[in-house]
């Protein structure tokens, strides 16, 4: 029927989509392209940008992809979820005057090294939620400032990722509190700016455009952009943000519940309603962004995750050249808990997650002249697992939010091995939903009560979830308690192994 669809463009750093979802949080069509940063031109080789023409060009085709399989008229709304970190300066015209800077580019490691000079990790902490890490927003305004700062001097704002979509779509300019907070450049309390971070810039909140909220009509499709994404001029376009905390809203997660968003990298994090940056967090790597909702927070773990499953099949399942789980959860079935007790430590990169420390590298233990590739892989399933019963220990007491289960979401769902064994270590029931693209549903879901379909969001995930699963940990839990402390005592003997290297 017209207008009773909602067009979400989530735009990922490795594929660029276009989905139309209808009230029922089903998905009717969709279209996506691949996504990449490129070499700088004129700069050093391992310097990253965004060609943001080029994203707008697959924006523009899968959007016009879509709506001629549903009709341009069936579309009611638009509205746009980003990776975080990533913006640039823009001059009123909407030009940029210095592309987007990649959150793999490695040029601001040595900004986020001089930035504790100037104010204590700890106080950056207790101020924005945020760890130090090289792709944080201010960092690159700093490098900016100090490398070419000509390029903030020409520019009249500054725009992150969702911004510059919505400036393509709408010609309006606005910064949103989810995007915001991955700057690490916020009174994150206060949902606003904050002075003392952004002086280290040498900017103030006027250089930034108005704000808005996730849900609120930012403005309407214009003629120009019917003409590149065939979505009616006029149509409007709602405020999204990043994807990370519309994947939270489209979780359909209950009061009581974490929820564990598992793709290439993992993130256990709850929606709470208090803002509490403590030392243990800090310690322990915790990051605090703002949820879609005012009054409302996401303290936070990133892990790796089934880039350590990508590997293990790269390595051990040579013949599978596509992402053939099945034969590989098969060959883990045939193999006994604990893996013949082979431990795996998913540590591939060091300096992320719970387990970072530790600094531990990636490793297998145990392995003999029987051991299989389904004992591998089983066993890096397990290690996942065991990080994740980790995360949930620090945020647990960074948080004192005691979670009676773990709604899982994303491509790691899926996995129902996987599943039962997190269930098995975490000692909590794992749920999963019958609606798998969480981010999506969630940016649909904060769009449809944009425009008055739903009354809130709480109305719309009455409507729109359904379970799609229930992992109960086993009647015996002796079992993984042993297998988990032999993974903690592997960490902890490990450790000065790898220092000393």
């Amino acid at each position: 029927m017209p207008g009773e669809l909602v067009l979400v463009i989530d735009c990922g750093s490795t594929n660029i989509r276009a989905i139309a979802i209808d009230l029922d949080g089903r998905i009717i069509a969709q279209a996506s392209r691949p996504n990449r940063p490129y070499p700088q031109t004129g700069g050093t080789p391992d310097w990253l940008v965004w060609d943001l023409e080029e994203i707008w060009q697959k924006i523009a085709e899968t959007s016009r992809e879509v709506t001629s399989s549903v009709g341009p008229e069936t579309i009611g709304a638009v509205i746009a979820t980003t990776w975080g970190a990533d913006g640039a300066p823009v001059r009123l015209d909407g030009t940029l005057t210095y592309p987007p800077i990649s959150w793999q580019c490695p040029r601001t490691r040595e900004a986020a090294k001089d930035v504790v000079k100037e104010i204590s990790a700890w106080e950056i902490f207790q101020i924005t939620g945020y760890q130090v890490i090289s792709f944080n927003t201010l960092l690159k305004m700093i490098w900016l400032r100090k490398n070419a700062s000509k390029t903030l001097d020409e520019a009249d704002t500054w725009l992150m990722m969702p911004g510059l979509i919505v400036y393509k779509l709408t010609g309006k300019f606005h910064i949103d509190p989810t995007s915001a907070s991955t700057m690490m450049a916020m009174d994150l309390k206060k949902r606003d700016w904050s002075d003392s971070l952004l002086e280290l810039a040498v900017l103030d909140s006027s250089f930034f455009p108005e704000w808005y909220e996730p849900g609120q009509i930012v403005g309407q499709i214009t003629e120009n952009a019917e003409k590149k994404c065939a979505i009616p001029s006029g149509t409007p376009v709602i405020v999204g943000g990043h994807d990370t905390q519309f994947a939270l809203v489209g979780s359909g997660t209950k009061p009581d519940e974490a929820i564990l968003s598992s793709g290439t990298w993992e993130i256990l994090s709850l929606r709470t309603s208090s803002f509490n940056p403590n030392r243990i967090g800090f310690e322990e790597g915790l990051i605090i962004e703002a949820d879609v909702q005012p009054g409302m927070w996401n303290p936070q773990l990133l892990m790796i995750g089934s880039a350590v499953l990508e590997w293990v099949r790269e390595k051990f399942f040579p013949e599978l050249k596509s992402q053939r789980y099945d034969i590989m959860i098969k060959e883990a079935e045939e193999t006994p808990p604990g893996a013949d007790n082979i431990t795996f430590i998913p540590s591939l990169v060091r300096e992320s997650g719970p387990i970072r420390k530790y600094g531990t590298m990636g490793t297998i233990l145990g392995l003999t002249l029987h051991t299989s590739r389904g004992h591998v892989y089983r066993a890096a399933l397990e290690g996942l697992s065991f990080q994740l019963r980790e995360a949930l220990r620090i945020l647990t007491e960074a948080t004192e939010f005691h979670a009676k289960g773990i709604r899982v979401v994303g491509g790691g769902s899926k996995n129902a091995l996987w599943n039962q064994i997190r269930a098995d270590a975490a000692g909590l029931p794992i749920m999963v939903t019958a609606q798998k693209e969480a981010t999506a549903l969630g940016a649909a879901i904060t769009a449809f009560v944009g425009v008055g379909q739903y009354n809130s969001l709480a109305e719309a995930g009455r409507h729109i979830f359904s379970e799609g699963g229930r992992f109960e940990p086993s009647t015996d839990r002796s079992f993984y308690e042993n297998v988990s402390r032999r993974y903690m005592k592997a960490l902890l003997s490990l450790k000065d192994f790898y220092i000393a290297t």
